[in-house]
Order: structure tokens, then sequence, then C-alpha cells
């Protein structure tokens, strides 16, 4: 300890508030542990203050006003004007109530709350610096510890998050101003989602992506509708090239210059987040938006003009921060601590739950995540299941998965049976005025046990909560096709999906 320090003790030591901190806290709260919780920011984390919500808020406000002045068809003439001041306060507003509310949960259920950057000191032991001149730092000696520092957005070689014209998702989200134009550096759940709030806002939008389409890790059948939309808003993509360097022109503008490239690696998992976006959210993988120096055969370079960059080429753990050499624990290549299924890690005592955990970097596989580390602590037989964990694109349409496709059922030897309905019949989706994708789930075709489903519309990351229940109770399709489901709704389209995997669906003709 250091003279001057002041040494408490507690039960569960937890490392980051954001949602599968918090929830840990609270769950280990519930059981009767003494628990303490150390932030260093902001209580929710980037998932509630930078992240999940401030861009959902954003989403559906330009949303509201792209509707409204496109609603000719339906007999409504408008001209919305946006007030970004105003869309901003509402938005922080909304961060407001819900990071208030986790601090409130937290205290109302004993855990105690400390705001400080937490290391590692040795076993059974951490050190929190407290921010602010002065402040000072104790010590905390724990039983159990539980690291959830969550992730940060990953940079470009070249593209410095401090340089002005430059933004991560954060920044974007927090601009005071609409830029007249934006390149958006990878086309991930990320760069897509805000690629729509801008364009919406009347930015010109141009993506560059380093692989051959939109969305890379979704079926193209998913993605396509929502690369059409965006271009439909004037959004323009450049795909196989990779953002090599940015000039000021000293106009208020930059130039990025990007490259063909021959190669690609990996790229952004379905989510954000997310989530959605970030932290613990709908966070995103590397996405290889940008030139790598594995990629070597560049062709000629194109150059594209704009005020701002946004560099959304994936997240990556925050693990370099924790002292982690303290305790003996090691990431992994990718800065992961790997886990089991009880979010243990290789050192007694310690766990490791949200986006510091690995994929899927999602806010609500963290908070379950955070759950069974407190339950596991409490003595409880708790594990974790990762069979039907959806993930969703907030974009339009909606993008929402959960469990395996067609292909990977196949893989795994199990010959699956598919069924789909198109939201064009459904009566719902037409009186929204929004009839662009589909619902499709799988099946094993012997037993038709549900497997996985796929959906692309209106209100996709609502309806895949259903698919996932019918997964994770072992559901066959004659259960869901066998439920009645109010009309008209949107949910009815799932219904006709599984009696279409069946032969059997009403409303669209049976395979």
């Amino acid at each position: 300890m250091v003279v001057g320090d002041v040494s408490t003790g507690t039960d569960v030591l937890v490392i980051g508030g954001g949602p599968a901190g918090y929830t840990a806290a609270i769950r280990g709260g519930q059981l009767g542990l003494d628990v303490t919780l150390v932030e260093k920011e902001a209580y929710g984390g980037t998932c509630l203050n930078h992240g999940c919500i401030p861009s959902k808020a954003l989403i559906t406000a330009t949303d509201l006003a792209d509707r409204a002045g496109d609603a000719e068809h339906m007999g409504i003439h408008a001209d919305p004007a946006v007030d970004l001041n105003a869309m901003t306060d509402w938005k922080d507003g909304v961060v407001d109530q819900l990071t208030s509310g986790v601090e409130k949960l937290c205290k109302a259920n004993g855990v105690n709350l400390i705001e400080g950057t937490a290391t590692f000191a040795g076993e059974g032991r951490a050190r929190v610096a407290h921010g602010g001149e002065g402040q000072g730092s104790e010590t905390i000696e724990f039983e159990h510890a539980i690291v959830a520092t969550g992730s940060r957005a990953m940079a470009l070689p070249g593209f410095d998050f401090g340089d002005e014209p430059i933004l991560d998702a954060r920044q974007a989200l927090a601009l005071e101003e609409v830029p007249d134009s934006m390149v958006i550096v990878g086309a991930g759940y990320i760069g897509m989602e805000l690629a729509g709030v801008f364009a919406k806002l009347g930015t010109d939008v141009t993506i560059l992506e380093l692989l051959d389409s939109a969305l890379p890790n979704y079926d193209d059948e998913l993605a396509r509708p929502v690369k059409k939309r965006l271009e439909d808003h004037g959004v323009e993509f450049h795909f196989g090239v990779g953002a090599e360097e940015w000039t000021d022109n000293g106009d208020g503008t930059v130039t990025v210059t990007a490259a063909a490239m021959d190669g690609g690696g990996g790229s952004d998992g379905p989510s954000g987040g997310g989530e959605t976006m970030a932290d613990g959210g709908e966070a995103e993988t590397a996405d290889p938006g940008g030139a790598s120096d594995a990629d070597e055969d560049a062709a000629d370079p194109e150059q594209f003009v704009a005020e701002n960059v946004l560099v959304a080429v994936g997240r990556e753990p925050v693990t370099d921060t924790l002292g982690l050499d303290a305790i003996g624990l090691e990431p992994n290549e990718q800065g992961v601590l790997e886990t089991d299924d009880r979010a243990e890690t290789a050192v007694d005592g310690v766990y490791a739950v949200g986006d510091v955990a690995g994929e899927p970097m999602l806010a609500h596989k963290g908070s379950a995540e955070g759950k069974v580390a407190a339950e596991v602590i409490a003595g409880e037989p708790a594990a974790l299941d990762h069979q039907a964990i959806p993930a969703a694109v907030f974009t339009e349409p909606e993008i929402a998965t959960v469990g395996l496709t067609e292909d990977e059922a196949f893989e795994e030897g199990i010959d699956p049976v598919v069924g789909e309905f198109p939201f064009r019949a459904s009566g719902r989706a037409l009186t929204a005025d929004e009839s662009d994708g589909f619902v499709r789930v799988v099946a094993d075709a012997e037993t038709e046990f549900l497997l996985g489903g796929q959906i692309v519309g209106p209100d996709a990351s609502e309806l895949i909560a259903e698919i996932a229940l019918g997964i994770e109770l072992g559901a066959r399709l004659e259960d869901v096709a066998s439920t009645i489901h109010t009309h008209p709704t949107l949910a009815e389209a799932v219904l006709e999906a599984c009696e279409n995997a069946r032969g059997e669906a009403i409303h669209t003709l049976n395979r």
C-alpha cells in the first residue's frame, strides 16, 4: 500500500460501470455480496453515454424528419426543419435520465460507487486513482474482481482522433454543427448507422470499405436493402479501397487519399450495437476499412474531399490500463481476456465480462455475462449459454439475426429447412409504409427445432426476440406457427415464416 492511501476491503471489486459492469454489481448486491464498483468516467459506460443510446436517439429523430418530408404519396406534405442543437439537447436528456438511473439502482442495491481509475497492485489488491488534482488514491482489497473495462474505437495509422477533422463515433455523435460533407472509413454497422444519420441531416456522405460489400459479415440479401436505402439518400460507396492518408486543404476541408487494395483480412462482426455501437454495446470488431501493412499492391489512388472523416473500422478491448502483470493475467493477441462459461479468467477469483471478454461485443451479451459472474461468485449454479445471442443493426431498414444461418447449419452437419415471409405481403408493413425485407427462419428438417433466424425490415431488432426465445426454449416450427398472433402486426411475419418452412403459409407461396 502506498503511504497516505486509504485502504478498504470488499467481497467483489467491479472495474468498469458499463452494461456488463453495472449489471454484475447490481446482481451481486441483490445476492448479498459486498460490491464496490469503480468507474473512471460516467456510469453506463460508452454504451449509454456515447454509443448505443445517443446513436439510437439520433437515428430515431432523423428518421422521423426524413419520413415526414417524404410522405407525399401518403397525402402528407411537409418540409421539416431540423434544429441540431435542440435535437442534441433531447438526446442528452435521454442519456442523462438513463445514466442517473443506473447510479440510483446501484446505490439502491447496496453497491459502493467509487469514481476513479483502478489498476491491479497485486493478488487481491487494486489501487484506485481518483480524478482531479489533489484527489489522491486508495487501495482496495478484494476477494473477487470482475473486469468490465469495455472497448475503444480502433484508429488507423495517420488518422489520429486528436486531430479536429478526424472523428470516432463518440466524437461524431457530439458534433455541434452538421457537416456539409463526410468521408466514413468502414462500412460496418457503426459506419452504416451513422451514414444514415448524417445523410438525413443533409451531409454528403462517402463510404470507403476495403472489402467488396457493405456489412460484409451479413448475408448480401440482408445488406442489400440497407445499401440501396442509403444510396437513395445520396450516400456514395467505394469498395475495395483503403484510406491511406489525409491532408488539410486549408479551407475547412480535408482530402483523403485511398488506394485499391488486393487483400482484406477480417471485418466487423454483427452486433453493433449493438447495440449496437461501442463498448459493451453494439460494438464492432476490426473492420479493414483502411489500409494495412499487408496490402502492398495498391492501384492508382483516389482522392475524396470532405469536412470530416469518421473512422469506423472497429473496436478493441481495453486491457492495457489495468496493470494485469501484477496478478499474472495476460490478454490474448487481440487484447481479449479469455474466459470459460462461468466468466472466469485464468486467474482464480478474477472474472471478465463484456467487450473485454471478446466477441460478440454486444451490450446484452455483456449484461448476461455480468449476471453469471455475480451468481458464480455468490455460489449459484450459473453458466453462460451462447446459443441464442441476437444481434441488430439499426439502419434503415433494420437487420437482426440470431442462431444459425442455413449455411452454418449445413456446416454443423444439420439438414436445415428454411422458411421466409416477405414484408411486402404483410398488411401491417404496408400500412406502416415499410415493406422492404423479409423474415427468415432456419430449423432442423427432421425435428423442426428452431436453429436461427434472419430479419431485414421494419422493427427487426424487436421481432428477433421471438425467434431467440424459441431457440432458447427448444421450440419447434409448429410451436410458433400454432401460436395466435395479433393482426395486423409485423410479428405475424415470424409466424408465416415458420408456416412457410412447413409448407403451410397462407399469405405467401410455399416453397
